[in-house]
């Protein structure tokens, strides 16, 4: 029999249990699981109505499932072209063209990406280096400060305007120093629904004229505007977008986040730093999906018919909810409505987020996770982009708190 000692079962456990040692020097120590990740495991936990992560809860259509799996049949399984496909990139400049007056070279101005949010990541990645400032106007989508920290950069917090949320110039321009490289725009507005005018585009010209500043615009809700508003793009100014980096998704636009497939549209002496860094992350884009999209984009009533589609439902929850004690304004665009809660509760908006998914059986995004400043306001997000009884049965709830 073998003189060592036998290691018990209990022996095991308790190596087992104990702390692993920390071999990593966190890169992001402040930051840990995202809000929406959160909030969508407390629905479930709770069985709640999920009114937080923004995704729809019908399919897309049945004809661009069909699409993709045409080209899967044809055998289009195996790498597209780092770039993108030939296809997706050419129609997505005609569209910016007829759009937006631009005409980017589909060649050496468009990448498809895995997502809108990997053409962040590389969009601020090959731009940012060690101790640039990027001004992120707040409350911010919460994917733009941890990418310029991973890159040794320092984000600039600059609270919008708290009636409407629309940009603060004056404290923007107070915010550049000789640091600063980039300026991040969102619009519409992720969790604001506010929008951009043509007055806001014309501001930003004067304010990076003669400077190295950059431009990263995410536009990822463009086709989803309401009452009337026209989208503002970035990219229909010569001056701007001649520094900027244009992002979008085609999963806001056709139902089908889970695809994760963006792109960036960008100046070519910007685009070729920018492949640098994409070729290296995800090399390139499901193949049989991006031949779908080019060929469902020939019907261009899929993206005109957003705004009318998504309004509708924005206006079935805001006059389902014109007698409950929330306090809002019908948002301009994206899928979501913001609630202020301060005639209800004195909970900050984290607890009163909780409390609604484990005692109403409504789940819903906090505010306060899109800000480093200002953080105690009493406002919640609610996303609309659900079926209409779904809609229905959440307001009815939230009217009876």
């Amino acid at each position: 029999m073998n003189s060592r000692k036998l290691i018990s079962d209990l022996d095991i456990i308790q190596i087992m249990s104990k702390k692993a040692p920390n071999y990593i020097n966190s890169k992001l120590p402040g930051f840990g699981l995202s809000i929406f990740a959160k909030m969508t495991k407390l629905a479930q936990e709770n069985k709640a109505i999920n009114l937080s992560q923004g995704f729809p809860d019908f399919n897309c259509s049945d004809e661009l499932i069909e699409l993709v799996n045409k080209y899967q049949k044809k055998g289009f399984n195996q790498y597209a072209p780092m770039p993108g496909v030939f296809e997706l990139r050419q129609k997505i400049s005609k569209k910016i063209k007829k759009l937006y007056s631009k005409k980017y070279n589909f060649e050496s101005e468009i990448t498809i990406t895995s997502g809108a949010t990997q053409a962040l990541y590389t969009a601020i990645s090959c731009s940012i280096k060690k101790d640039d400032e990027v001004i992120i106007p707040e409350p911010a989508y919460d994917s733009y400060s941890p990418v310029v920290i991973l890159n040794g950069g320092n984000p600039v917090y600059v609270p919008l305007n708290k009636n409407d949320f629309t940009l603060d110039w004056n404290k923007i321009k107070d915010a550049i120093t000789d640091k600063t490289r980039m300026i991040i725009i969102n619009s519409p507005h992720n969790p604001t629904g506010s929008i951009i005018t043509h007055s806001d585009i014309k501001i930003l010209e004067e304010i990076t004229r003669d400077t190295k500043i950059l431009i990263l615009s995410d536009e990822v809700y463009e086709h989803i505007i309401f009452d009337g508003q026209k989208h503002i793009s970035i990219s229909e100014s010569e001056e701007l977008s001649a520094k900027a980096f244009v992002i979008s998704s085609f999963g806001k636009t056709y139902h089908t986040t889970g695809w994760k497939i963006g792109y960036c549209a960008a100046p070519e002496h910007l685009t070729e730093e920018f492949r640098k860094i994409h070729q290296f992350i995800v090399f390139a884009v499901n193949t049989p999906i991006q031949l779908a999209y080019a060929e469902y984009m020939n019907e261009e009533k899929h993206y005109q018919n957003l705004s009318p589609f998504y309004q509708r439902k924005r206006d079935i929850l805001i006059d389902s909810l014109t007698k409950s004690r929330f306090k809002f304004s019908p948002t301009k665009g994206t899928y979501f409505q913001l609630l202020d809660y301060s005639n209800i509760s004195d909970k900050n908006d984290m607890e009163f987020a909780i409390y609604l998914a484990k005692e109403k059986g409504v789940a819903v995004i906090p505010i306060s996770p899109f800000c480093t400043i200002d953080k105690e306001k009493k406002i919640i997000r609610v996303c609309f982009a659900k079926n209409d009884e779904v809609l229905m049965k959440a307001s009815e709830i939230l009217n009876n708190i």
